[in-house]
């Protein structure tokens, strides 16, 4: 009886995997799963909104994209960057509906945080929804200026009293 790691059968077999394997894994680095885009232009000023997600639909009736999947927007005319697991873009009424851990970063540094968010593009205006027993987190930078000084800055806080 001939040992089953030497017969002819197990030697095609390992061979078979040495080919394909290899093959196979440099598929996945040649090809890499692509994100799918779908770039809009805002009817009024023609400035392009892009949504990049993994899946997207587009119904033509009512002119809405559903996008799916690693949502990321971007708005450059606005200074609008956001990230969401679900967006829906509905270009009749102008509106981005964002679900899904929703985060979105405006001018470089004002932020939103919620489990939903919906913007109203002519507005210009976000409405977050926060998930239950949960808040909306907003971070706002605020620049301090000249005038904002106190009226005389050498007062000092008097010092507490300790209680007995």
């Amino acid at each position: 009886m001939i040992p089953c790691y030497k017969s002819l059968k197990s030697k095609i077999h390992c061979l078979g995997l040495a080919l394909i394997l290899p093959v196979a894994f440099m598929g996945t680095i040649t090809f890499p799963i692509k994100l799918q885009t779908a770039t809009a232009q805002t009817a009024r000023s023609n400035r392009p909104l892009t949504i990049r997600s993994d899946i997207q639909e587009y119904d033509a009736k009512t002119q809405v994209i559903t996008a799916r999947g690693n949502v990321q927007m971007s708005y450059p005319a606005r200074q609008i960057q956001a990230t969401a697991a679900q967006a829906q873009y509905f270009s009749k009424e102008r509106r981005i509906d964002f679900t899904g851990n929703v985060y979105i970063l405006q001018q470089g540094s004002n932020s939103i945080r919620a489990e939903k968010v919906t913007y109203l593009i002519d507005e210009g205006r976000f409405i977050a929804l926060p998930e239950s027993n949960r808040q909306v987190e907003s971070v706002y930078m605020v620049e301090d200026t000249e005038n904002t000084k106190p009226n005389n800055p050498d007062a000092k806080t008097p010092k507490l009293k300790k209680s007995n």
